[in-house]
């Protein structure tokens, strides 16, 4: 495929997930506004909550359409060079990321239509069903492909696996709650690792940062192997993208932090997310009431006062017995 296809499949993958997370992000972290009094009535618009909160954005859509009609293409392009090297199994491998292609075009025609007033209003779970099913073809192409066994490049497909299944698990989990934006952030997020880990792949496979001692193996355009000279050489290779992996996702988590701590600053939180309530407030509560309750009056006193109520003689500040 080339160096400059993954770039561009990478930074594709970048752009989509970077902006999936910045729009739920500031959806989440919007500040409510104060719960209106007793006297008040609530709006159906403040109960009812807005479709784009729901499902991602026209431009994620969009976006999604045009990054899967590039991987189309250059799969097509793939697979008349597979034909004109003979090699039947680059043509299986391009109809399978064709068949995932179609998927998130799919998805992004459907969703795309879903948010659409003047067209047939869909149930958002349509969508991420179809994006569930394209996340679950994606992990089960790169589980089983296992072109050359002793081949490099099969590590750096495990890894790749990680993204993957987080997409997969938080779309599952924004199937079961729709209005939870955390889900489309952490889906983001896994799109963004997808992006990155491309990019290194396109600069392992196909440049001179590849690991010392191994070379790529081309048999078509879309059909390639990285072999090692030795076990020695093998094994560092792995080990090599097993570090480049962990230092993505440090780098990953670090910008994350970062804007994460800019929007907070800048938009809100919410003021459900801001309640604190320590341990034993209600404890606090009664100490709080027995110290106001509490008399400077002592024992004594009150059993004059209460002899006093009674009628019987006390004795009066200045030491004599009161009389009646």
């Amino acid at each position: 495929m080339g160096l400059f296809s993954y770039t561009v499949a990478g930074g594709g993958f970048i752009m989509i997930g970077a902006w999936e997370a910045f729009a739920s992000s500031k959806e989440t972290l919007k500040v409510t506004p104060p719960p209106p009094s007793p006297l008040e009535q609530p709006q159906l618009a403040d109960i009812t909550t807005p479709k784009s909160t729901r499902i991602s954005s026209s431009a994620t859509f969009l976006a999604g359409s045009v990054l899967s009609f590039l991987f189309i293409v250059n799969s097509l392009i793939s697979i008349s060079d597979a034909i004109s090297s003979e090699d039947d199994v680059g043509v299986v491998i391009q109809l399978e990321v064709i068949s995932i292609s179609l998927l998130f075009i799919l998805y992004s025609v459907v969703g795309f239509f879903s948010r659409s007033k003047d067209s047939l209003q869909l149930p958002c779970q349509i969508p991420n069903l179809i994006s569930l099913f394209a996340f679950g073809e994606e992990f089960l192409i790169f589980y089983i492909q296992r072109k050359d066994p002793s081949g490099v490049e099969n590590r750096y497909y495990d890894l790749f696996l990680v993204p993957i299944a987080a997409c997969a698990f938080c779309t599952i989990l924004e199937l079961k709650n729709p209005q939870r934006n955390y889900c489309r952030l952490g889906r983001g997020i896994g799109l963004v690792l997808q992006g990155m880990w491309i990019l290194q792949m396109g600069f392992s496979f196909f440049s001179g940062l590849m690991a010392h001692g191994c070379a790529l193996h081309e048999r078509s355009r879309g059909n390639y192997t990285v072999k090692c000279k030795g076990q020695h050489e093998y094994h560092r290779g792995r080990a090599i993208a097993t570090l480049q992996f962990n230092c993505h996702l440090v780098l990953l988590v670090t910008i994350v932090s970062v804007v994460f701590c800019i929007v907070c600053k800048k938009n809100g939180i919410r003021q459900e997310s801001s309640k604190y309530r320590p341990i034993g407030a209600e404890v606090q509560q009664m100490e709080m009431g027995a110290c106001s309750a509490f008399s400077l009056e002592s024992d004594d006193d009150e059993g004059a006062n209460h002899h006093n109520a009674l009628g019987m003689p006390g004795v009066a500040a200045n030491g004599f017995h009161a009389h009646q």
